[in-house]
């Protein structure tokens, strides 16, 4: 079991298990073979800005609800980009529904909403549902426009 705060994630190369927090610097590793690990968390009003602006990761911000057709499509999509990034990307899922003021501190005015982030600082915005192939060339896109090193 995790402790709050933190998640277990398992490693995609050995399949050995990491303790990881939801807010940490750096990239997460794996303990034994050092692999990047994929890393999501979830974030509400009262943690976004230590988990997601404060990472040094770029982040993809999943702005979503319950309810939403479109959101449970994209979902998966989104879990796929945490592991096909592993150590280039932050994946930062929130409920809107529960976190009405980081959808209002982004202007979303419909879900799925993804965002880029750097630093807490938006890079690129795609609004709805889109197949898999689309969203990796945009955060393949988006990714490439930071400095060496980022991303």
């Amino acid at each position: 079991m995790s402790e709050p705060g933190s998640q277990i994630i398992v490693c995609l190369n050995c399949g050995r298990r990491n303790r990881v927090p939801d807010a940490a610097p750096g990239r997460p590793s794996c303990a034994i073979c050092h692999s990047p690990l994929p890393w999501s968390v979830t974030a509400g009003d009262d943690t976004f800005d230590r988990v997601a602006a404060g990472s040094d990761l770029p982040v993809l911000v999943d702005l979503w609800a319950p309810w939403c057709g479109p959101c449970k499509v994209v979902s998966p999509l989104v879990e796929r980009a945490s592991q096909a990034f592993a150590g280039r990307l932050k994946v930062v899922k929130v409920n809107v529904d529960e976190a009405p003021g980081v959808a209002s501190r982004f202007g979303a005015r419909g879900i799925p909403t993804l965002l880029l982030l750097d630093h807490g600082r938006e890079l690129s915005r795609q609004v709805g549902a889109v197949p898999w192939q689309q969203l990796e060339r945009w955060i393949e896109s988006t990714l490439s426009t930071l400095p060496a090193g980022r991303s």
